[in-house]
């Protein structure tokens, strides 16, 4: 992944949509909250549904995290960067003529052995990825347990847990965010 120029302000150059903002994608399959997590980031309302289909049109938005203002993308379900329906079509576009500064890739913590090849995926195209297990809660409900520090270490990217509807790790991502527009800035 290319290095940014060396500067930490939280305005990147290259990725300039709304007012020259940086953009964060937020990707994942149907269904595992991407839009909750858009709504935490930005305020705005998406409508979330407990359907696959939701989304199915790009939605952008402002986000402040910490000092930095941030556009923020929710973009349609996707199972991969290899497209087979027209929304998955326009989420691959996004993602590889936009280039956002950073990629949410939003899992269901629940199904994570059935998402890490798109996460995989994302780290070979070179996108800047850190992996989001959402719906944690659920999870830990159902007896799994997830190490995200070994995670982390075994892909090379951050991985934040939350559990979006219930706003818990929210604050945490938002750290996460911070903290990684900065180290690739630097």
């Amino acid at each position: 992944m290319d290095k940014k120029a060396n500067n930490k302000s939280c305005h990147t150059s290259g990725n300039e949509h709304i007012e020259g903002l940086p953009k964060i994608a937020l990707v994942g399959t149907p269904n595992v909250g991407k839009s909750v997590i858009f709504n935490r980031l930005t305020g705005k309302y998406v409508t979330v549904s407990n359907y696959p289909g939701t989304t199915v049109e790009i939605s952008r938005g402002k986000g402040r995290i910490g000092d930095c203002e941030f556009e923020i993308i929710d973009t349609p379900g996707m199972y991969s960067l290899m497209p087979i329906t027209e929304e998955e079509r326009v989420a691959r576009r996004l993602l590889l003529e936009e280039k956002p500064d950073v990629v949410l890739h939003i899992v269901d913590a629940k199904n994570i052995k059935r998402m890490l090849s798109f996460t995989l995926q994302l780290i070979e195209a070179g996108l800047p990825v850190i992996l989001v297990l959402n719906v944690m809660d659920e999870a830990e409900r159902l007896g799994i347990k997830i190490d995200a520090y070994k995670l982390r270490q075994k892909l090379g990217i951050p991985v934040v847990v939350t559990s979006a509807a219930l706003n818990k790790g929210i604050k945490e991502l938002k750290q996460e965010v911070t903290d990684y527009v900065v180290s690739i800035a630097a």
